[in-house]
């Protein structure tokens, strides 16, 4: 079951990035008393009364004007509503209620997804109580008053949030149906990707990037077997608002990515893979999913006999780190071997969901420890004692030794290196935990 997605909205200055950081654990946006200022990681896997859940910092606010800041908030709850499965709305108690909070809350009221109100800043119950009470006038329900700077009420907060989380079930029809996240930058060729699959214009093509304005899911059969694909939404830029698409962009990214169980990472050949590809392809990675690079725009590029071998590498270069990814070359305008993404999505969805039994994997493992000598540090050697797989989608591993602080990382990626080879795993990362005998 996909993770919930929870977006935080409100305007600058009101602790988005603070409370963000708060909830998933670790300081991971950048936070400085100015507006605007987050521009770092927006997104971060965390999880409350056991139940797991990705949380979103939409920021990406640069205020020129209060017409500007409100258009923004629009756009950043339009982004909320579009992606989220529970919206937070978070107000300042300091600056009392304004006139582009209640803008947005008649958006966020009229939309179909949970609200949760958070009131920031009341760092003393006693002096700012009774001024929490003023944001009912919002009328999106009792607001929750927190202080994020001196993580204050984030506990009650979270507990309304999961209260809005779908119940949890392994029995869902819907789970049968392989989900497809079809990602990439905005212009690359996703919306026609689709559009040729199922041939029918379902989605619509423009010239202009961003022209998608929001996550659509089509299912299409293919040979007998259905497959959900989500298209990821780009946004139209609009007069005299300075939008930040790329921030946008990995929202939605981030939540279609969620959602699904094998990711093609569109990248346009006419331009190589980029700094943002290798974004997209990290989120995914980071996520767990299956990978496939698919190069579109193929068909526009000259060729030789060593032209797809050379993009190849230069791709694999850029993404070294998912050295597992599944590539191919393809075209949506002529749908040069589309058809083969059926077979890759297969192929790369069985994978990760491979399991691996305990007998085969501790044999795989103590002949790999006798080709090559586990560490050692100090006079005391690693010993690995037994492996097994506790875990699909991705498939993961625990390995128990006997003082992990000597499991350097170069000796689980050479273990993980023997495991590919053994079973293959194509297409999907893999996971290594590292236990001491005894550790839970």
């Amino acid at each position: 079951m996909s993770k919930p997605v929870v977006a935080i909205v409100g305007r600058p200055n009101v602790g988005k990035s603070s409370l963000f950081n708060v909830i998933a654990g670790s300081r991971i946006s950048i936070v400085k008393d100015t507006p605007g200022i987050t521009r770092d990681r927006i997104y971060a896997n965390t999880s409350w009364l056991d139940r797991d859940f990705t949380i979103i910092d939409t920021g990406g606010i640069e205020p020129e004007s209060s017409d500007v800041i409100l258009a923004q908030m629009r756009e950043q709850a339009q982004v909320a509503m579009d992606t989220a499965d529970v919206i937070v709305f978070i107000v300042d108690v300091k600056q009392g209620l304004v006139d582009s909070d209640s803008k947005v809350a008649d958006m966020l009221r009229r939309s179909r997804k949970p609200v949760i109100l958070c009131v920031n800043k009341v760092d003393d119950f006693k002096k700012y109580g009774n001024d929490v009470y003023e944001f009912y006038n919002l009328g999106i329900g009792d607001p929750v008053a927190v202080s994020a700077a001196n993580r204050l009420g984030i506990g009650e907060l979270l507990d309304a949030v999961v209260k809005h989380f779908p119940p949890e079930t392994d029995d869902n029809e819907e789970d049968e149906r392989i989900k497809v996240a079809i990602v990439g930058k905005p212009n690359v060729g996703k919306s026609s990707i689709i559009n040729k699959l199922i041939g029918r214009e379902r989605v619509i093509v423009s010239d202009i990037a961003g022209t998608t304005r929001d996550a659509v899911d089509t299912v299409v059969k293919h040979e007998g077997r259905e497959y959900t694909f989500i298209d990821t939404a780009g946004l139209r830029r609009k007069k005299n608002v300075k939008e930040d698409l790329e921030h946008y962009m990995v929202i939605r990214t981030v939540a279609a990515i969620e959602r699904s169980d094998v990711v093609i990472v569109v990248v346009d050949a006419s331009e190589g893979v980029s700094e943002q590809d290798a974004k997209i392809a990290g989120i995914a990675h980071d996520a767990g999913k299956g990978l496939i690079i698919a190069v579109n725009k193929w068909d526009l590029v000259e060729k030789d006999s060593k032209t797809s071998k050379k993009f190849e590498k230069d791709i694999r270069n850029v993404l070294s780190f998912v050295p597992y990814a599944q590539m191919l070359f393809i075209s949506a305008e002529t749908g040069q071997r589309l058809t083969k993404l059926y077979e890759m999505v297969d192929a790369v969805a069985a994978n990760a969901a491979m399991r691996i039994a305990t007998g085969v994997l501790n044999e795989i493992m103590t002949e790999a420890v006798a080709l090559q000598q586990p560490p050692s540090d100090k006079g005391r050697r690693l010993k690995l004692f037994y492996m097994t797989q506790v875990q699909i989608k991705p498939p993961t591993f625990v390995i128990f030794v006997n003082d992990k602080e000597l499991m350097h990382f170069s000796y689980t990626r050479y273990i993980e290196n023997r495991v590919r080879e053994a079973f293959g795993f194509v297409g999907t990362p893999l996971k290594f935990i590292i236990r001491e005998r005894g550790e839970k």
